[in-house]
């Protein structure tokens, strides 16, 4: 029960974010949940209609009181105490062609038991007189929100002209599916009150906190069971039903779930869920509208995966799954900047000053944890990674890998910088197919891959092999590929064979005097690439050099595949001697030394290359250019190893 824990003292250091209404998805009271409203239906204080209006979709999340079967329902009748569905709030539902049970009669007893207990709210007093007249659905249509078939009074399922539809037909839509079943309709809509009374400030119900206080101090004075809370460890009201809605708004996944009374889920263990697992109906209440505040604000969605990372305390942390630019840049709030970002040297002042300055608000001792929710089916939902760490401990871990993982990335002329790459980036990159100018990859491939790499950049771990390798294979070769889409291979592979193989210390320098085979490989190769292409220059041709075409062949057989490059490099060395001399001796006196520094035996072999020679080729590929920042970007200080 860590977990909830971490999360209940979460919610209990954040209290001064409930509703706030800057959140896409606001800190929850308890007891409440939240909705996509359809409709705005406003009235005076003595319970008067005054207009209706359909509520636009960036307006439409909703703050509702809810009760623990409620707010977990998934089907049934149990209806939301305040603000719901027309099913629910409208008695002449059935009267307008509602083609599922009307619940008026239970939402309507449970708003009157809450009345009753709290004579104080006009509000309540206000929308309990107005659904007690049984006109809602007729002020609906005479007002222009609802529309009916003028031969058969009922609400129409669909408007024959799409393109000029009302605004509820845009909402909901309408029609009917494959199998002949009706989707959302106008009788599907959820309605939310606004009450507008003299000297008060806030109509709106669900953004009244004085409303929000009064159906938590009545709901949690009605009767409960009694039991040892698990998490907190003291007796209290224990929890029935455990809140969905974790990752969005439609999911109905639940972490903790026991509503199996009758098949083997307690057979042979226990005789109630509460032996298994008793938990405080506000904990858990707390726990999950942390939870699903902590996903909205700084997690990870991925399909059905998410992942959070927070400080318990409330502080704020490093983004894990950001590359080194935007994680430098995004923490000042500005956009990513457009050509060149930061050299190698600038990323290690940045990245230790931003250290620095999440390490003066999260204290060393500060709980950080970090938790990735996955679900394989619409009604359970599992916990695939959990880790808890200390704040300290947490950031050490992000330079590391910040670090570690730095090389130079070309992800497009307007993004390059030095520094680690996201993990989609590297999802992509490792097992993507190149379609349309892009990486794709398929969904559960992409966040199998991201969660594989969670704990590289959490527990410090080696990055899996077949990532590296996959990686690596992608970036020794050009074809079928865009130069930009290349280059970003070449940079992610290269960074992650680097940190792939730490105990190396690989430079991003070109390091002369590293004279094993796979790296004077790789100069070789950017040296015949670059001979050439400067001939081709010379000669006014635009295409592709060799080295360029047999990349690939060059990685799985060297020496035989050298031998051809060097034959095929004979014309263009004729060119250069005539028109370039002096770039030629010094281009040939560097692939010289380059061939004079193997070992006989290397040289002559025609063993697979690993990674190393990529690591080489771009180094002597950028020396060769003059590339800014390559007399000066050792990261080595910036790892905390």
């Amino acid at each position: 029960m860590s977990w909830l824990d971490k999360l209940y003292r979460t919610y209990e250091n954040n209290t001064d974010a409930i509703g706030n209404e800057n959140d896409d998805i606001p800190l929850l009271p308890i007891c409440h949940t939240t909705q996509k409203a359809h409709v705005t239906i406003a009235i005076d204080g003595n319970g008067n209609f005054l207009r209706a209006s359909v509520v636009p979709k960036p307006a439409a999340r909703t703050i509702i009181p809810a009760t623990e079967e409620s707010a977990g329902r998934t089907s049934g009748t149990t209806p939301h105490p305040l603000c719901d569905k027309l099913q629910y709030v409208a008695a002449d539902y059935a009267r307008f062609g509602g083609e599922k049970e009307s619940c008026f009669g239970s939402y309507f007893s449970l708003l009157e038991k809450w009345l009753e207990t709290d004579h104080r709210q006009p509000k309540l007093k206000a929308v309990a007189a107005y659904v007690g007249k049984e006109q809602v659905i007729s002020d609906l249509v005479k007002a222009s929100v609802l529309y009916v078939d003028e031969n058969t009074s009922k609400l129409v399922n669909e408007w024959p002209d799409k393109r000029n539809a009302p605004e509820i037909f845009k909402q909901l839509g309408g029609g009917y599916d494959n199998k002949g079943k009706a989707k959302s309709w106008q009788a599907d809509a959820f309605v939310r009150w606004s009450v507008e009374i003299p000297g008060d400030p806030q109509p709106e119900v669900w953004l009244d906190k004085r409303l929000w206080q009064s159906w938590t101090d009545y709901y949690g004075s009605l009767e409960s069971r009694k039991g040892l809370c698990l998490v907190t460890g003291a007796e209290d009201d224990l929890a029935k039903q455990h809140p969905a809605k974790i990752r969005n708004d439609g999911d109905k996944a639940k972490l903790i779930s026991s509503n199996d009374l009758s098949g083997f889920t307690f057979r042979g263990r226990f005789t109630s869920a509460e032996e298994a697992c008793g938990v405080g109906f506000r904990v858990t209440q707390k726990a999950h509208n942390a939870l699903r505040w902590l996903i909205a604000r700084q997690g990870r969605r991925d399909g059905d995966q998410a992942v959070a990372a927070w400080a318990v305390s409330g502080a704020s942390i490093p983004d894990l799954f950001v590359d080194t630019l935007s994680l430098l840049v995004g923490a000042r709030g500005e956009p990513v900047p457009s050509g060149s970002g930061y050299t190698a040297q600038q990323t290690g002042i940045q990245l230790r000053k931003l250290i620095g300055g999440y390490s003066a608000r999260l204290g060393a001792t500060d709980d950080v944890v970090v938790m990735a929710l996955d679900s394989a089916t619409p009604g359970r939902m599992a916990i695939r990674y959990y880790r808890e760490l200390t704040g300290s401990e947490f950031l050490k871990r992000i330079l590391t890998w910040h670090g570690g993982c730095c090389w130079r990335q070309y992800f497009g002329k307007d993004k390059m910088f030095f520094g680690a790459p996201a993990p989609r980036d590297i999802a992509e990159t490792a097992f993507g197919v190149w379609r349309g100018g892009t990486f794709y990859i398929d969904e559960k491939l992409r966040k199998a891959t991201v969660e594989r790499l969670l704990p590289c950049i959490v527990d410090g771990t080696s990055i899996p092999c077949d990532i590296v390798e996959s990686c690596v294979r992608r970036a020794s070769s050009k074809n079928g590929i865009e130069l930009w889409g290349w280059e970003k291979a070449l940079g992610i592979a290269c960074a992650l064979f680097r940190y792939h193989h730490k105990e190396r210390n690989y430079d991003m320098t070109l390091e002369r005097e590293r004279n094993s085979r796979d790296y004077l490989y790789g100069r070789l190769l950017a040296l015949a690439e670059h001979l050439e292409s400067r001939a081709l220059y010379v000669g006014g041709e635009k295409r592709a050099t060799n080295a360029e075409k047999l990349m690939q062949r060059f990685a799985e057989r060297p020496y035989s595949t050298w031998r051809t490059l060097e034959t095929g490099l004979t014309p263009y060395r004729v060119r250069l001697n005539a028109k370039r001399h002096g770039f030629l001796h010094k281009v040939q006196t560097e692939l010289d030394e380059v061939v004079c520094s193997f070992e006989a035996d290397d040289f002559t072999s025609d063993k697979r290359l690993t990674g190393e020679f990529l690591l080489a080729y771009h180094c002597q590929r950028a020396a060769l250019r003059g590339e800014p920042g390559q007399d000066a970007n050792n990261t080595d200080d910036i790892s905390e190893e």
